[in-house]
């Protein structure tokens, strides 16, 4: 149930997690068709934002709060994008009617999930199965592979793909090792400061907070979107030569200014260290290294910003042997062994396998980030140091799947009519917007969305 899950994720909060606290739940799995507690698993995260936004809130003057999550509308936001509508209308990402997105039989009889995600991914895909971009010609390239070679090629190319495996064969393969070992949210002292005691607040628990996401697609975008929902001030920064896909921009926008800066450009290299340097909360998802390179990684910003909290979110774990690979949603699926579980529960055993019917990994993995981010200001203030919050979309697939298993024909789906009751609507630059509330609420200060989300460029690099 989403009350187990709760207290799994609130563990990892330690000492400070405040005094004991009752979340009530309403709904649990199954909801989906599946046996894998998705729902209950994102629900528990939320829980555990709210549980961490209202104890940050006590600590500024604010009243203490009543936390309630909707089982079954965090269910739906494990679909969030797929149910916006702009001016009446779905805004489908193209991706989903994209070739090279997709489980494929190799020609050991194994699977591999490729994502040519964006368009750069998309032609290198392509050029390395040396086939036209169509299904029939993907799946004839790929039959004529290995499946774990094409999988390290695939890797060597700096392309994403992984191997559709078992439960029992991700346990055996080293990097699965490496996750078992790892928290589910893991924090990291990085660094030396003082303790630094928030201003009073009088309004919302996370107000005047700045965050500085550097993100991009799902996960990584819900953390910065969940932070803003208590009323932090988030500044998302995108660069114009990187590709964005726009239905998540919009999905993920909710209460961000979105502006651009290139840090390889030296004079925007400086405007990004200077905002980094008055950030509270720096959130980046990045292929592993990627900053580092370019002075951002969590041991340059502790010394930039002593007390600061770093966040990364990436897809298999932030040590081992695929750690520096580049990933997706799916792939985290793929590999830990999700797919194949829900499949062979959900389907029947042996049949291609067929991904868990929602973005669960992306989303929950965005709720459980900033739940460590909470937790590690939280800790910045009792005990000083500068904090490196990680979490990866592999883990999490690997909690969600150690929550137990449910009966999938015990499914009971969330119902138009049932789902009306959970959209909100405002005027946004991109038009029209229905989207989903926010699944968790505080009694005292429910959370929302201040700011519509707009396009990529439309605002300053500038702290409010």
């Amino acid at each position: 149930m989403a009350g187990d899950a709760f207290r799994q994720v609130m563990r990892h909060a330690g000492e400070v997690a405040g005094q004991p606290l009752s979340v009530n739940f309403g709904g649990e799995d199954p909801i989906y068709p599946s046996c894998i507690r998705a729902a209950d698993g994102a629900a528990g995260a939320l829980g555990a934002v709210s549980a961490m936004a209202q104890e940050i809130g006590v600590d500024r003057g604010l009243p203490r709060q009543s936390v309630t999550v909707s089982t079954r509308a965090a269910a739906a936001s494990l679909l969030s994008f797929m149910h916006m509508r702009v001016d009446g209308n779905m805004v489908l990402p193209p991706s989903m009617a994209n070739p090279t997105i997709g489980i494929y039989r190799a020609g050991c009889g194994r699977h591999i999930h490729l994502h040519g995600g964006f368009p750069h991914l998309r032609d290198g895909i392509l050029r390395l199965l040396d086939c036209e971009n169509d299904e029939t010609s993907v799946a004839d390239a790929v039959s004529k592979w290995d499946a774990v070679a094409l999988e390290d090629a695939l890797a060597y190319m700096n392309l994403c793909g992984a191997v559709v495996r078992t439960r029992a064969e991700w346990a055996d393969h080293q990097q699965g090792q490496h996750l078992a070992a790892a928290p589910l949210v893991e924090l990291v002292r990085i660094g030396d400061a003082a303790a630094q005691e928030l201003p009073p607040s009088t309004q919302r628990p996370l107000e005047k907070l700045r965050v500085l996401d550097m993100t991009r697609v799902l996960a990584g975008p819900t953390c910065g979107r969940t932070l803003a929902s208590h009323g932090a001030d988030v500044l998302r920064l995108g660069a114009a030569h990187l590709p964005t896909i726009e239905p998540f921009v919009m999905d993920t926008g909710h209460g961000k200014r979105f502006a651009t800066l290139d840090f390889g450009i030296k004079e925007d290299a400086e405007t990004l260290k200077d905002l980094a340097g008055k950030a509270n909360i720096f959130v980046q998802g990045y292929r592993p290294g990627s900053l580092e390179r370019h002075g951002l990684g969590p041991a340059h910003l502790a010394e930039l910003r002593p007390g600061i909290i770093y966040v990364s979110v990436n897809c298999y774990g932030h040590d081992g042997p695929m750690s520096s690979r580049a990933g997706w949603e799916q792939l985290a699926q793929s590999a830990s062994g999700m797919a194949r579980l829900h499949s062979d529960e959900t389907v029947a055993p042996g049949e291609d396998p067929t991904l868990f019917p929602a973005a669960a990994t992306d989303y929950t993995t965005g709720y459980l980030a900033a739940f460590g981010t909470l937790a590690a200001l939280r800790r910045q203030q009792r005990e000083g140091g500068s904090w490196h919050v990680r979490v990866s979309l592999s883990r999490t697939a690997m909690w969600m799947m150690d929550l137990g298993a449910v009966d999938h024909r015990k499914a009971v789906p969330v119902a138009d009519e049932e789902l009306g009751d959970l959209m909100d609507a405002r005027d946004t630059p991109f038009g029209n917007m229905q989207f989903l509330r926010p699944a968790d609420m505080l009694s005292h200060t429910p959370p929302f969305w201040e700011l519509p989300p707009s396009p990529m460029g439309s605002s300053n690099p500038t702290w409010r």
